[in-house]
């Protein structure tokens, strides 16, 4: 019993994780993190020639 509530536990927090993931709203974040690795000078460098 105590298998198959830790089973769906981590079923629902599986599910919980992958709808955070692939929700609309963190589109803009992660596409700013993949261009990261192809970036030379980083995120830190375009907020300060930003300014």
């Amino acid at each position: 019993m105590v298998s198959g509530i830790i089973t769906a536990l981590l079923l629902v927090l599986f599910v919980g994780g992958w709808i955070w993931v692939w929700s609309p709203r963190r589109k803009s974040e992660f596409d700013a993190a993949a261009q990261l690795p192809l970036d030379e000078w980083g995120v830190d460098a375009k907020k300060e020639k930003r300014s």
